[in-house]
């Protein structure tokens, strides 16, 4: 029991989404399908290139 809550939230959310009209930002969906590295601000991605994961990778094999 309780799902009725949750899957009425879902369908708010989701018609919210469907029906509201959002600014887009053409520039950046270009630079990210684009892949370029730079961030907005001109300095470059925070993010480290290396994924920390990578290695447990080998172990679900």
């Amino acid at each position: 029991m309780g799902r009725g809550r949750a899957k009425a939230k879902q369908t708010k959310v989701a018609r919210e989404l469907k029906y509201s009209s959002h600014e887009t930002d053409f520039a950046a969906l270009q630079r990210e399908l684009s892949g370029d590295e730079r961030s907005p601000n001109g300095r470059g991605g925070d993010e480290p290139r290396d994924d920390p994961y990578d290695d447990y990778d080998d172990y679900r094999r």
